[in-house]
């Protein structure tokens, strides 16, 4: 079985017209937004070769990041998991 062609504007099959032109869009700004998220990530790669450069662990600093984005609650709960463990370990 072979895959339809791809619909065109002049085309009448289920995407055309003003449907294929909102598809486009979609897509476009889709695409759009993949290049700003490719540079964001660059420039946050960069930012942490600026912290190692500066004698910062950067491993510590992720842990401190993902920390920020929980609720104190769970940060909470977690830590006294941690700290029950490390005692159950003689840590």
């Amino acid at each position: 079985m072979s895959d339809p062609a791809p619909a065109t504007d002049q085309d009448e099959g289920p995407v055309s017209g003003a449907a294929a032109a909102r598809l486009r869009s979609v897509i476009e700004r889709v695409e759009r937004l993949e290049e700003e998220r490719k540079a964001l990530a660059g420039d946050i790669r960069d930012v942490f070769s600026e912290a190692k450069s500066a004698g910062l662990d950067v491993k510590t600093i992720k842990q401190i990041i993902a920390e920020r984005r929980k609720e104190p609650a769970e940060v909470e709960e977690q830590d006294a998991l941690l700290d029950l463990y490390r005692r159950a370990l003689g840590m």
